[in-house]
């Protein structure tokens, strides 16, 4: 072979590549870490896909955006919604049943429920990816008592509605919001373990004392 047609074939790999859809690109476990994806994801672009590498940020409360406003069906059918929670330390869990990170954190994320909803603390899910039936397999499995909201079709509302603090379609991703629904902690990609949740749950708490 020559170099010239290598170098053909080269291109015309690259080229193929940037060719693959923005599904099979979603299909990847999780995206950028870089905080302008979500602005980007608002004006329509889909861009610089990377794993999530477990990353977390605290924001003062003094520094924290508005409240996030969201609502959609979870996997029995009912509406869950930023409404329920007002007034409670929140946390909010992005997963998908075929994540493999979001499977290893389950168990994290129940200790912390179980821990943490006798203080008032609500937990919700929101499903980035599966019907019903997967959610409420996975859910079995896991043993996970809280409600997962179904956020695959239409315009993906909730992970809109969270677009100012997370990267576009990142999974998995963990929210703790203040009682006024504001986000106060974020880790990008899975929990370290239990503790980490822990922490910042105790932080967010702390603060209805101040």
């Amino acid at each position: 072979m020559t170099a010239r047609s290598k170098h053909r074939r080269g291109a015309a790999r690259v080229a193929a590549l940037l060719a693959i859809p923005l599904a099979a690109a979603v299909a990847l476990t999780g995206c950028s870490g870089n905080d302008t994806l979500p602005e980007q994801w608002k004006d329509g672009g889909g861009k610089g896909y990377i794993s999530g590498d477990g990353s977390s940020v605290s924001i003062p409360p003094a520094e924290r955006k508005d409240p996030v406003e969201y609502s959609g069906k979870t996997e029995d059918g009912s509406t869950f919604g930023s409404k329920q929670t007002l007034g409670h330390v929140t946390v909010v869990n992005f997963w998908y049943a075929g994540c493999a990170p979001c499977r290893v954190e389950a168990k994290d994320l129940n200790t912390a429920q179980q821990e943490f909803a006798p203080k008032g603390v609500e937990f919700v899910g929101v499903n980035t990816r599966d019907q019903a039936a997967q959610a409420q397999q996975f859910s079995e499995e896991f043993g996970v008592k809280y409600p997962s909201i179904l956020d695959v079709e239409g315009d993906r509302g909730v992970q809109r509605a969270f677009a100012g603090a997370i990267p576009l379609n990142a999974t998995p991703v963990t929210l703790v919001l203040d009682t006024e629904g504001r986000v106060a902690h974020r880790v990008l990609g899975q929990l370290a373990d239990a503790g980490q949740l822990r922490s910042m749950l105790n932080e967010t708490l702390a603060e209805k004392t101040q």
